[in-house]
């Protein structure tokens, strides 16, 4: 029968969490300190009452984004009305929303739920890598959505000339292979860190700054390389959205037509609540290297929960032609299941 080792833990409240001794070890002597060899991840209340309730409303949350992204994926791809670069790059949104809470809340909810609230350094460096890139990556495509919008509004007869379906397959890549490229760079550099005595990581998942906050290693160049893909990536991709929006808002003002102008912002609005919830919450959260704070974790829930909850909600009750096809779609799965009924009798 397999050993049991349990350990007495501190944060916040009193909490006793075991060790299956099998598979992850606290740690192991190297040298004249121990190196850990697993994190504990007590981020969340130990209340049992409390996690049950967080539990049913985190699942509750998880399942909803589940069927709002895969619907918004599903009426894009299947009406042709959809198929524009717009959809294009919001069916890859939708995507990468289904992703990013698919790394983080199903860990959460295991913990939840269970007495074994542990996870190896190498599961922990995983879902770093996985969150750091999708996390990289929907920037890049929000970025180019911002620059979708500025060739639709701003230059109209050059939009359709512009915005090929090569240049826009080629911006989705791209986007993709630099937010994996900076995710896998960071990586790598923290695969090396020993991480000593401090094992408990006061949050529900595994992050960048959380795992350099633990480490006993020297982690100057890792600062500096993660700093530095924040200000040349992310604020880069976040000046190319404020300046886009700068001339988008110029040209909307100069609409004489109050009709115009409303039908205009209508096609940015949607966008603009998804990059001020994506964008705000995850700058702060990579601005924030320590462990102290509780608002690391209210950060970390809104750019990993909430808003791949919101996104969909957002692009689909704010766009009519989303409305109108998902309108469509319904009609059809209505109609072809009543044929169906009707051929079997």
């Amino acid at each position: 029968m397999e050993s049991l080792r349990c350990h007495d833990v501190e944060v916040n409240t009193h909490a006793s969490v075991c060790f299956q001794s099998s598979k992850i070890s606290p740690s192991t002597v190297l040298g004249n300190h121990s190196t850990i060899t697993g994190f504990l991840l007590l981020g969340l209340p130990a209340d049992p009452h409390i996690q049950v309730l967080l539990f049913a409303l985190f699942l509750y949350i998880y399942l909803l984004t589940i069927m709002g992204n895969l619907m918004m994926m599903l009426v894009i791809r299947t009406d042709s009305h959809l198929h524009s670069p717009m959809y294009f790059f919001l069916s890859h949104l939708s995507f990468l929303d289904l992703c990013l809470t698919s790394v983080t809340v199903p860990k959460m909810l295991e913990s939840l739920l269970s007495q074994k609230k542990a996870i190896s350094v190498e599961g922990c460096l995983a879902q770093a890598f996985f969150v750091f890139s999708i996390a990289g990556t929907e920037i890049f495509v929000l970025s180019a959505m911002a620059y979708d919008r500025y060739n639709a509004i701003c230059r109209p007869l050059l939009y359709g000339q512009v915005m090929r379906r090569q240049l826009c397959g080629g911006l989705v890549w791209a986007s993709w292979g630099l937010g994996f490229l900076d995710g896998l760079v960071n990586i790598l550099m923290a695969w090396d860190l020993d991480f000593c005595e401090a094992h408990v990581m006061p949050h529900f998942s595994c992050e960048l700054p959380s795992l350099l906050s633990l480490t006993c290693s020297d982690v100057s160049s890792n600062f500096a390389v993660l700093v530095c893909a924040i200000i040349v990536h992310a604020s880069g991709t976040l000046l190319l959205v404020f300046f886009s929006y700068a001339r988008i808002v110029t040209t909307i003002l100069s609409i004489r037509s109050t009709t115009g102008r409303s039908k205009a912002f209508s096609t940015c609005s949607s966008h603009l609540t998804a990059v001020s919830f994506f964008y705000g919450s995850a700058f702060l959260r990579y601005l924030m290297p320590t462990l102290s704070s509780p608002l690391e974790l209210v950060f970390s829930i809104q750019y990993c929960v909430v808003s791949p909850l919101v996104n969909p909600l957002v692009y689909s009750l704010k766009n009519k032609e989303v409305k109108a096809a998902l309108k469509r779609m319904l009609q059809k799965g209505l109609q072809h299941l009543t044929e169906q009924r009707a051929s079997r009798r």
